[in-house]
């Protein structure tokens, strides 16, 4: 098993951090190469003029390999949102069809849709969170429901809030039965789930670095299947033309796009510092391996649940959960001052919708989760007595 990888990262043995579903700490690698990057936009003649090109494409190529992507079917972006902007511009979803969006789903996924659904004659039909946490078979059966055909299905690989997977196999082969199309936010999958993009065949998929793939925030990256390549992106950019350079004459000598997904980079993608912080990231992610680090985190997460059981939080069934995820429910609502009360005993997670979400990662050890236990049962044995 990959073993714990506390050493890359500057987190102090006191504290244990699971709230990678929110923000990651950056590697130590991730924070050199920020600052070598930093002082060289402070020297900016000593750049190379390939130089910010070559950080592009070191960083598609990242971006790529956590969904065994060709590089070339990669855009980089700088948010989860810009890049369902991108999809939703490119689409036409029939007039009539239905849009599926996940309850109480992140804004990111959901938004666009609802925005758009007046003007273009869609409905945005969300699916209620399922009784027994079986997303999948909720998704399933709303696909499969007679009456208005399915355009889209909008959704996350896995619920932000609640931590339930997603079978996207089988949620992307009922889709293609009914001619809809697929758009994932992978948030919180790229690099820490398999995710196969010549398997699944989504439309659009997208995901950001600064939890899961241990980069900063701003940087994103937007899947888009072959089939979508030809679409008009959200901004117009020289370098998503063939020829509109400042160093040739005339400025705009061919003004028709480039071919494959770069031609939805997003403006002023020259971001060479976070670019190459983001960079370092995948790549570390990409040597320990997905296999390994879902392995990993489902160790961590299995340890969480037997520890915290018999504390009057409910945890969900490891079928239905993500491997790197445990979100506790609180049948009485969240204790009072939950969050405050762990960490001041250094422990620290995140409130999602009324649940506890939890989420370790590699740089965390059964020490951390050992902690957190000890934490938790000590404030809801405080709670009881109160």
């Amino acid at each position: 098993m990959l073993p714990s990888q506390r050493d890359a990262f500057d987190i102090p043995r006191d504290i244990s951090y699971l709230n990678a579903a929110a923000w990651s700490p950056l590697p130590r690698a991730s924070q050199e190469a920020g600052h070598i990057g930093v002082a060289r936009k402070g020297q900016p003649w000593t750049l190379a003029p390939e130089f910010a090109a070559g950080i592009h494409e070191r960083t598609r190529r990242a971006a790529a390999a956590l969904i065994n992507a060709d590089p070339a079917d990669v855009a980089l972006i700088s948010s989860v949102s810009y890049g369902v902007a991108t999809a939703a511009k490119s689409l036409k979803i029939p007039h009539g069809s239905r849009v599926l969006v996940l309850a109480e789903d992140h804004s990111s996924p959901v938004l666009e849709w609802m925005v758009r659904a007046p003007e273009q004659g869609f409905t945005v039909e969300t699916i209620p969170a399922p009784a027994d946490g079986d997303w999948t078979s909720a998704l399933l059966a709303a696909i499969v429901r007679p009456g208005a055909p399915v355009g889209l299905a909008s959704i996350a690989s896995v619920h932000w809030s609640d931590g339930g997977v997603i079978d996207l196999l089988q949620v992307a082969a009922a889709l293609r039965a009914q001619g809809a199309t697929l758009l994932v936010d992978a948030t919180h999958g790229a690099g820490v789930m398999a995710l196969d993009v010549a398997a699944l065949d989504p439309d659009f998929l997208i995901f950001p670095t600064y939890k899961w793939v241990l980069g900063p925030y701003g940087r994103a990256f937007l899947y888009i299947a072959k089939r979508h390549q030809d679409g008009i992106p959200l901004e117009q950019t020289s370098f998503g033309r063939r020829g509109v350079s400042a160093e040739h004459t005339p400025y705009m000598r061919d003004t028709a796009y480039v071919t494959g997904a770069r031609r939805f980079d997003m403006g002023e993608r020259d971001h060479f510092i976070s670019m190459e912080m983001a960079a370092v990231g995948m790549e570390m992610v990409a040597q320990w391996g997905t296999q390994a680090i879902t392995e990993r985190l489902r160790m961590l997460t299995d340890r969480l649940a037997e520890g915290l059981g018999n504390t009057g939080a409910l945890i969900p069934e490891s079928s239905l959960r993500a491997p790197h995820i445990l979100s506790l429910g609180f049948p009485r609502g969240m204790p009072d001052r939950l969050l405050e009360r762990l960490e001041a005993l250094g422990a620290y997670a995140a409130p999602r919708l009324g649940r506890l979400r939890i989420s370790p990662h590699v740089y965390n050890d059964e020490q951390d989760v050992d902690r957190f236990i000890a934490a938790f049962r000590t404030v809801m044995a405080q709670g009881a007595a109160d």
